[in-house]
């Protein structure tokens, strides 16, 4: 590899300095973090803020003759180390490719840059009576870039689906500075192999995104919102089920547990029954003249199934102040812990109640407290792994991954899987085989080496090193 200074000093040449982020410079190190709970910090050599996808084929291009990595960065949002230079290396920023470039109603897609920040492309999009469904819980900073790269989820993706269901083509730079265009432009096609859904969610180590067309949906009229409080878990599971075999679809099904409601109490403006164990929120959408219909049928469902209270909202106002319960807890939790591992396991709906179970015993066995809330329609918990230790004794680190490995081999034992919306990255990377056979896990090696044989893109990330069998 050639020196640190010749990198920068080329790359400068080629993008000018106005492009790079280099030593020395105070926002340097903010590339090497990013919303993960790992204390490390991954010092890259420089950024690229690149504004154009023919910029990131000339950085891709440069470090590949010079073999440096390359780490493909979008807002930095990722909970699982994805965006961190691992290696080292230079880190390829989309964050200043933030046009939205055609909003099309006729066709229902929109056509974006990477860096255009979600909850943007919401509100855009939603100004022309519009709905881009995915919603997660990061909308208004992360961006559709990094949606993409994670095949990001959210509160809604039980009725809608998640990022992936919404990317009907992409612009990709690949390793070495080739332009990629694939996908298609009309609301279904099967020619060739479906590219597209290859690229989503592989955390940019098959390539750079740099242009992304994305499928809309007419705007639903109107929505309501239900908060349902329940004296436990079990309770709550037993309401949810029971609200799905009544047939209904909503577009929000969320639980959170005693421990997630107890760390909101003081801050929301709901009052919570002292002996509340578990809130469901559910939201429904649809024509506008139903959902006073739909909000009565769901409330008094949820009484026929022993909620202790029950709050409905119509009005934008009143639907945001209910969603501000749920939405307070994430935040608050971060407040209340110095260390937070919030790992996004996913199980079949069915075996939810019995996940709760086991973190509540893992949580009793390794004494780390423990929070857990979700999108219980699809089965995506959210189980929040707390301590107030010091994060960076490197015991307390070992006893909390411990208990996330605890954690995911019950979820594998259930039938689920170690991410639901979060992504591999490097936080899941060495835990893969508890899910995967290694069969699977070198297949995707393979695929890997054919879009990177270099190895340079986003190295370290998603996959495991080979296990090495001393006979």
């Amino acid at each position: 590899m050639k020196s640190p200074s010749d990198i920068v000093s080329v790359l400068e040449r080629e993008l000018g300095a106005q492009a790079i982020v280099g030593p020395g410079h105070e926002r340097l190190d903010d590339y090497g973090r990013d919303e993960s709970p790992l204390p490390e910090f991954y010092p890259p050599e420089c950024a690229v803020l690149v504004e154009s996808a023919a910029q990131a084929c000339a950085v891709l291009r440069i470090c590949l003759e010079r073999k440096v990595p390359v780490t493909p960065r979008g807002a930095g949002s990722g909970m699982c180390g994805g965006a961190l230079p691992v290696a080292g290396g230079v880190v390829l920023s989309t964050e200043r490719m933030q046009r939205i470039k055609e909003i099309d109603p006729a066709d229902l897609i929109a056509v974006v840059e990477p860096g255009v920040i979600t909850g943007v492309l919401q509100t855009a999009v939603e100004d022309q009576g519009l709905f881009y469904p995915p919603d997660p819980a990061s909308l208004e900073f992360c961006s559709i870039g990094g949606n993409a790269a994670t095949n990001a989820g959210g509160p809604r993706a039980f009725k809608y689906g998640v990022t992936r269901e919404y990317i009907l083509g992409l612009e990709v730079c690949l390793m070495g500075g080739e332009l990629l265009r694939c996908g298609r432009r009309t609301a279904k096609g099967v020619t060739g192999y479906d590219l597209v859904a290859g690229f989503v969610g592989t955390e940019g180590t098959f390539g750079v995104i740099t242009e992304l067309l994305v499928k809309l949906l007419p705007k639903p009229p109107a929505a309501a919102t239900v908060l349902g409080v329940f004296a436990d878990v079990p309770t709550a599971g037993t309401a949810i089920n029971g609200l799905l075999r009544d047939g209904l679809r909503p577009r929000v099904l969320e639980l959170a547990d005693k421990a997630s409601i107890d760390h909101i109490r003081a801050k929301s403006r709901y009052r919570f029954p002292a002996n509340a164990g578990a809130i469901v929120l559910i939201e429904v959408d649809g024509e506008a003249e139903s959902m006073q219909m739909m909000m009565e049928k769901v409330g008094m469902r949820c009484d026929e199934l022993g909620a202790l209270d029950v709050l409905a909202a119509t009005e934008p106002a009143e639907r945001r102040s209910v969603w501000e319960a749920r939405r307070l807890i994430s935040p608050s939790l971060k407040e209340a812990y110095r260390i937070k591992v919030n790992e996004d396991i996913c199980v079949p709906r069915g075996r939810i109640v019995e996940m709760l179970a086991r973190i509540d015993r893992i949580s009793a066995e390794t004494g780390i407290a423990t929070a857990v809330f979700g999108h219980a329609g699809d089965g995506n918990l959210h189980c929040n792994l707390l301590s107030n230790d010091n994060p960076d004794d490197p015991d307390v680190r070992t006893r909390m991954w411990s208990a996330a490995e605890q954690v995911f081999r019950a979820t594998v034992d259930l039938g689920g899987t170690l991410s639901g919306e979060h992504g591999v990255g490097l936080t899941k990377r060495d835990y893969i085989h508890l899910e995967q056979s290694e069969q699977v896990i070198e297949w995707q090696r393979r695929w890997k080496a054919m879009w990177d044989p270099s190895g340079l893109l986003n190295p370290g990330k998603r996959l495991p090193a080979r296990r090495v069998c001393n006979e």
